[in-house]
């Protein structure tokens, strides 16, 4: 899972990213951490966006219990998985180097015209 995780952040933010996991509880899913990635609007020195740590939580994961898998009719002997919960958010303002989530949600379309596809 963590392998899994690392490639995706490295494919998202670029191969210099570092992750963390942290120990945390999610039903359904034992064990269960938190994913942090490095601040990249930073380099790690600390600002708003990370609150002054370097790090930015971006998803929830974890390992699915062998009961979930049974209750649905798999066998938790030959397979198991792994699951995660990511905020969009949070991960957008990231790739793109938004220092305020708020700017998301006040549908200014100045702000907003950034983000148009190239192939329009």
């Amino acid at each position: 899972m963590k392998q899994t995780l690392l490639y995706f952040a490295q494919r998202m933010f670029g191969d210099e990213v570092r992750i963390r996991l942290r120990p945390s509880y999610f039903p359904f899913t034992e064990p269960s951490a938190e994913m942090d990635v490095s601040c990249n609007i930073c380099g790690g020195a600390g600002c708003n966006l990370c609150k002054h740590t370097g790090w930015v939580e971006i998803l929830g994961c974890g390992m699915v219990d062998p009961n979930v898998l049974d209750n649905c009719g798999i066998d938790s002997t030959k397979y198991s998985g792994f699951a995660f919960g990511l905020g969009i958010e949070r991960m957008t303002m990231l790739k793109y180097r938004t220092n305020d989530i708020r700017l998301y949600f006040e549908n200014d379309v100045r702000f907003l015209q950034q983000f148009k596809s190239a192939t329009r």
